[in-house]
């Protein structure tokens, strides 16, 4: 009930503000260059970040099968491409959905969807574009790539943009399947018989992304609440959404011990950088200081996602 109140308060004057916003050709943005308008619209910082989990899954299959990288040279950047391409087409879609709620928010409010610098109908061209592409691309690697590259984008366009981000707390839940999915596209396009790791992988990923992003929301709560999306902390509060932040960092721990074939180096790395984000967010959680808490989490997690994935192709190039 809190959900649909919130909802339909929003919705008031939702859709004429972004008329307005999308059909006034002079605007108070600051201009900006197509190349750098087509960048923001394909979330090109995602893009690049996902780049680094689905090499990591072309690098683990390759190394724990026991197989010569120059041999699937090729395949992997034909993997890399058309996951890249595929991630990008949803994004745009994406940026396309939400150009109505994207006005209420400071870190999306410039994007050219909102500012008119592209227009809805070429929006929407470009991100079909872009998933054609990226899944001709993923068609000439296996069949289960291109399964898991569907499921991935279908979560994030469907599931999440378009049914649970304005409905139902659970969204970032959801939305995790979609970012958890390159590693198995990366895995997959080698070897369509996913490895247990390959599994591990994307636990990893689906765990990791409703800390880090819940701690952004918490950053951006006032703006969530402005754009009616019912996110955790918009909902239920800074202590709800506190809690359950530490919860997911805490399932996190065991898992590299499931990761035994990348070696005792790994998983005692992944075990201080696990210990070091509890620690971290018991120490937040006890000075009762929710900005300090949300913005020393996020930071934490970009930089354990990143260490992390480095560290699994570093601690196996021997093998």
């Amino acid at each position: 009930m809190k959900n649909e109140v919130l909802i339909k308060k929003r919705r008031i004057d939702l859709e004429q503000l972004a008329n307005n916003v999308s059909n006034n050709e002079e605007t108070n943005h600051p201009s900006s260059s197509l190349k750098k308008d087509l960048l923001s619209l394909m979330k090109i910082g995602i893009v690049n970040s996902n780049i680094l989990t689905t090499f990591t899954g072309i690098w683990l299959a390759i190394q724990i099968n026991g197989l010569d990288i120059l041999d699937y040279l090729p395949k992997a950047i034909i993997t890399v491409i058309g996951s890249s391409l595929i991630i990008a087409g949803s994004c745009v879609i994406n940026n396309y959905i939400d150009r109505d709620i994207d006005p209420y928010m400071e870190r999306t409010k410039n994007r050219p969807t909102v500012t008119g610098n592209i227009k809805p109908s070429v929006t929407i061209s470009i991100g079909i574009l872009l998933l054609i592409v990226g899944f001709t691309f993923m068609a000439f690697t296996t069949l289960m790539a291109v399964v898991y590259a569907f499921i991935g984008a279908f979560t994030y366009i469907v599931l999440y943009t378009l049914w649970t981000k304005r409905n139902y707390t659970l969204n970032t839940v959801v939305g995790s399947i979609s970012g958890a999915a390159p590693p198995l596209i990366g895995w997959a396009a080698i070897d369509a018989n996913l490895h247990p790791i390959a599994w591990m992988l994307f636990l990893i990923m689906f765990i990791w992304q409703p800390p880090h992003f819940l701690a952004l929301a918490m950053r951006r709560s006032e703006e969530y609440k402005r754009a009616g999306i019912p996110m955790l902390p918009v909902v239920y509060g800074f202590e709800m959404t506190k809690r359950q932040v530490m919860i997911w960092v805490l399932c996190l721990l065991p898992l590299p011990f499931y990761m035994q074939a990348l070696g005792l180096p790994f998983i005692i790395f992944a075990t201080i950088l696990n210990i070091g984000w509890v620690i971290l967010g018991l120490y937040c959680y006890k000075q009762k200081d929710d900005q300090k808490f949300s913005k020393l989490m996020f930071i934490y997690s970009i930089n354990y996602l990143t260490l992390l994935f480095m560290s699994m192709i570093v601690f196996t190039i021997s093998f």
